[in-house]
């Protein structure tokens, strides 16, 4: 059983950019998806604490229907930090669900969590396969990290890995439109825009939708696993 874990920087960005493959692997394996923060400043209408509330209810109904497992960490919008006890929070979670797949965002973002996201579990990864760090699980190490391809993570991206998922296209709309933000309310039409998107990488690969990912310099190194 193969077990993916996907990390997003708030409720929603693991879904949206990779509920294709959260899908597939909940079907032949077991998928976790970790929430950062809630994402819970994004609204124009609601304050922090009631879209908090709100996204939270989204993130449950949205894992559920992708059949994943769902951990929320207590970090606040916009202020994710970068430093070692967020970094051996997230080892400590990796040590204890044990992916053999992790994917993240990429560093290269204008959004400030996101690139802190990218920060906190690059060295988390690193800290999870030490047996000399010393924590309540024993050490892990991760077989392969990705970074999935995200609008507001631009800069630098590169699509290596092309993953079909027209099987589980109809999966990822039902599950994202779960969320109020992905259903355009708060003015991006994400729902809309990632739909063009695994159809325009589908077209690419050969599939009818596909999610694409990208490989880290070193592990592209190595020989390079396959996602399906």
């Amino acid at each position: 059983m193969t077990r993916l874990m996907v990390i997003g920087a708030h409720a929603g960005d693991a879904e949206v950019t990779c509920g294709g493959i959260i899908a597939k692997y909940s079907k032949q394996g077991d998928a976790i998806i970790v929430h950062m923060t809630l994402g819970e400043k994004g609204h124009f209408k609601l304050s922090p604490e009631e879209y908090g509330v709100q996204k939270r209810r989204e993130a449950e109904k949205a894992a559920e229907i992708l059949g994943a497992k769902v951990v929320f960490l207590s970090y606040k919008d916009g202020e994710l930090p970068v430093n070692s006890e967020v970094k051996f929070r997230l080892c400590d979670l990796i040590r204890e669900y044990k992916p053999d797949i992790l994917v993240t965002h990429w560093r290269g973002s204008f959004h400030r969590d996101h690139r802190n996201t990218y920060l906190n579990v690059r060295d988390a990864v690193f800290y999870a396969a030490l047996p000399a760090v010393k924590r309540e699980k024993p050490s892990f190490h991760v077989k392969a990290l990705y970074y999935a391809e995200n609008w507001e993570d631009p800069y630098g991206f590169k699509p290596q890995v092309y993953v079909d998922i027209s099987e589980e296209f109809e999966k990822w709309r039902e599950a994202a439109s779960v969320y109020a933000f992905a259903r355009g309310e708060t003015g991006f039409p994400y729902i809309e825009y990632y739909t063009c998107l695994f159809r325009l990488r589908g077209i690419e690969s050969g599939f009818k939708y596909a999610q694409t990912f990208m490989v880290p310099e070193a592990q592209r190194r190595m020989r390079m696993k396959d996602l399906t």
